[in-house]
């Protein structure tokens, strides 16, 4: 049964906005167009809707997922391209892991010097003595 991009919408959880953003990005496609011109989507789409957020979940960007559906829609199945997206997504968040931890490192070395130094000797050139590097 076909529906409109109102039904889709509100099957789906979200706002027509966001339909069509998909449908002109082509991670949904509409089935075809009402005589009238309205979009009309089949079941199949609230599947596509439901598989793009959760791929969304897990950190994939939406021109990858875009590649994804391309596959399958070729008849592929994606499943070596998924596996090497999520690996690489993996590796991404390791390197930021990283860099956070590092921040908060060079932050809490911030917090100590600041509770040691005296607001009163600080240097009217500098901004903060807290920060600068001069420091």
């Amino acid at each position: 049964m076909a529906m409109r991009i109102g039904e889709l919408a509100e099957r789906a959880g979200t706002s027509v906005k966001t339909i069509r953003y998909y449908d002109r990005i082509g991670v949904l496609r509409p089935e075809e167009r009402s005589e009238s011109g309205y979009r009309l989507y089949g079941e199949d789409a609230l599947d596509r809707y439901r598989f793009v957020r959760a791929a969304q979940a897990v950190g994939l960007r939406l021109g990858e997922i875009r590649e994804i559906i391309a596959l399958r829609d070729l008849g592929e199945t994606p499943c070596a391209f998924v596996v090497d997206l999520i690996g690489r997504r993996a590796a991404e968040l390791d390197a930021q892991i990283a860099d956070l931890a590092a921040l908060r490192e060079e932050l809490r070395t911030l917090d100590r010097r600041a509770r040691r130094l005296n607001p009163r000797r600080c240097e009217p050139r500098l901004i903060c003595h807290v920060i600068d590097p001069e420091i």
